[in-house]
């Protein structure tokens, strides 16, 4: 079993896109005895809450289901549990770093190092934005996503 775990900074937005895109991925690729996903926020304004609504309609356009998701927080105890611990941008790689034992013995790096389309090199949050910036986070979330499948399954199969 691979466990993977996405990381924002309230997990209402970008990190269960990944979270419910990928889930779907390994689902229509009949993998999920093998890859176990959870997405977490380093801050704790949300805990609890489901998805934010914006990216609920996105995820619908695009024939996702969050509904199931809510928002936890970063815990100790992610590190003993996750083989891969993805953030969405640099600032909660940061966070995420800091907090790791030095004997976490995954992968912690950025989510988009596994996009094919290399153009950016984070998530951006869409929080404060319009419609637009929760399609952007869909286009960059599906290509990343798509990377990291083709990487556990070559690395795993």
């Amino acid at each position: 079993m691979v466990n993977v775990l996405f990381v924002c900074l309230g997990n209402i937005c970008r990190s269960p896109t990944a979270h419910g895109v990928f889930e779907q991925m390994v689902a229509e690729t009949d993998l999920q005895h093998l890859i176990h996903i959870d997405s977490c926020g380093t801050g704790s304004w949300h805990v609890g809450q489901p998805p934010d609504e914006r990216t609920q309609q996105a995820a619908q356009k695009r024939g996702y289901s969050l509904q199931h998701l809510r928002a936890r927080r970063l815990a100790a105890e992610d590190f003993h549990h996750f083989d891969y611990i993805l953030a969405m941008d640099t600032r909660n790689l940061a966070d995420v770093i800091k907090k790791a034992p030095v004997s976490f013995s995954g992968h912690i790096g950025l989510f988009l190092d596994f996009a094919s389309d290399q153009t950016a090199t984070e998530v951006p949050d869409p929080y404060y934005g319009g419609d637009e910036g929760f399609d952007r986070v869909f286009n960059l979330i599906e290509n990343a996503c798509q990377g990291l499948l083709d990487e556990l399954r070559q690395k795993y199969g």
